[in-house]
């Protein structure tokens, strides 16, 4: 993408592909443009090619395209003004954002919430917190910066991933998501640009709006980036490690190329799922391709969201900076929770590999039962995370995720993770059941499927704490 928002023809061209040599020409090109646009692979916003440059880069008449973006400007996809070209919309009848808070209804299951139980060593971290919290109790308990032990231990846990940390490299905060709300208020100010993936994590759209930050999008599929943006912005959002929700693992040809591409001053790595790798070997952690990264982690994925814990990791000077950010909102994390990470960290090679194991054990089973109930709904494996991004073979997702919702299974469909409120043929499916409940919640699942063929309901979809 240009830095006037402009698609680049040509790559415009290789996404339109798939869609192109069957039937009419013009339908083609017509049915691409609107999936991409749909699927948020073309950005709200973003300028398309002209006419006649985009008719010559198909190597088709320019009748043909004229009839593609007029059928588009006609059903609201397109939008043209004099001077200003012709740019990406979306109809006033699209799919919105499912944000409604939750009712009060009693969920079966709750799919919003893309987190496991804790493990049962947690048992054992709270039994020698409760130990090690007594030289601690005849003084006040804050550590602005968190409890030295814990940024020792982070520090020992990142580093044996390879990238190399001292403990005054790190800043305890309550969760990946605070972290993230610091470094917009550190590093931004209203107005500023931030580059952010699409789709991503909801919380991370949210945090923007508060801050009243403006959106760039850098689209992502299971297969990787696409068109980043050569706009100069303050910030960069990106998740290379198990990308929420795609499931997106990035090889290190990849983080080497999106840092160099990247044109924001911070880059931002939130490595929350980085411990959860399914499959495959782990790359290099992107702090070591570009001193301007600036990472993120938790313990609410791979451990327990319940211990609300998590850092970020920087250059000495820029920790400091951020320590006193936070110390406008946050004194400090709780201290017993500090201690459970601590032990939780330092035995994490006895955690993680039964985490992971029961992870796989859970992914298994719910594409085995999809591929027995729905082998119309397609999905990437992923190779880290907890989540399938289920494309659904027509618009729909918030159709069905309504229909689901009463009969007791709560779904977040695409738009919630979208900048603009397209993507509504995906769904995020958490693999976070037990196997033994799984084909009992895909039935549901299809059986509310099959229900989108009858004339949609007003959608009281989803809770706002997607996570």
């Amino acid at each position: 993408m240009k830095s006037d928002g402009t698609i680049v023809s040509a790559r415009l061209v290789e996404l339109l592909r798939p869609w192109l040599g069957a039937g009419p020409a013009y339908q083609g090109v017509a049915t691409g443009l609107r999936s991409l646009i749909l699927d948020g692979r073309l950005p709200i916003g973003s300028r398309i090619p002209s006419e006649r440059v985009f008719s010559s880069e198909l190597h088709m008449g320019r009748i043909t395209v004229s009839s593609a973006y007029d059928i588009l400007r006609f059903e609201g996809y397109l939008s043209s003004a004099g001077g200003a070209g012709t740019r990406v919309t979306l109809p006033a009848n699209a799919p919105v954002r499912p944000d409604r808070v939750r009712d009060g209804q009693h969920d079966r299951w709750d799919l919003t919430v893309a987190a496991l139980p804790a493990p049962p060593a947690l048992v054992e971290a709270l039994a020698s917190a409760s130990e090690d919290i007594h030289p601690y109790l005849a003084g006040h308990g804050l550590h602005p910066m968190g409890l030295p032990e814990l940024r020792e231990a982070v520090a020992a846990h990142l580093s044996k991933r390879g990238l190399v940390t001292s403990f005054d490299q790190v800043l305890i905060t309550n969760g990946a998501l605070q972290a993230w709300h610091i470094l917009l208020q550190a590093f931004t100010t209203p107005g500023d640009r931030v580059v952010v993936e699409q789709p991503t994590y909801p919380a991370v759209l949210d945090a923007i709006g508060t801050h009243r930050r403006r959106t760039v999008a850098l689209p992502v599929s299971a297969g990787g980036w696409e068109q980043v943006s050569e706009t100069a912005t303050r910030l960069a959002h990106v998740t290379p490690d198990g990308q929420n929700p795609t499931g997106f693992v990035a090889d290190n040809d990849q983080r080497k190329r999106l840092v160099r591409a990247l044109k924001s001053d911070v880059i931002v790595t939130d490595e929350t799922f980085a411990d959860l790798l399914l499959d495959g070997s782990p790359a290099r952690p992107l702090g070591t391709f570009d001193s301007r990264v600036v990472t993120v982690g938790s313990m609410s994925k791979a451990f327990w969201s319940g211990l609300r814990i998590g850092w970020i990791r920087a250059d000495r000077e820029v920790i400091a900076q951020l320590a006193l950010a936070r110390a406008m909102t946050d004194t400090a994390s709780p201290l017993l929770e500090q201690l459970v990470a601590t032990w939780l960290l330092r035995h994490a090679d006895d955690v993680l590999p039964e985490r992971c194991s029961s992870v796989r054990r859970n992914r298994d089973a719910l594409t085995k039962s999809l591929s027995s109930q729905l082998p119309n709904w397609r999905y990437h494996l992923p190779a880290a995370g907890l989540f399938l991004w289920v494309e659904l073979p027509e618009p729909g997702a918030t159709r069905v995720a309504s229909y689901a919702l009463d009969v007791g299974l709560r779904l977040t469909p695409g738009p919630r993770f979208m900048i603009d409120g397209t993507a509504d043929r995906w769904l995020r499916l958490p693999f976070i059941l037990p196997p033994d409940e799984v084909d009992k919640m895909v039935s549901v699942l299809s059986h509310s499927a099959s229900q989108t063929g009858s004339k949609p309901r007003s959608s009281r979809v989803q809770s706002r704490w997607t996570v």
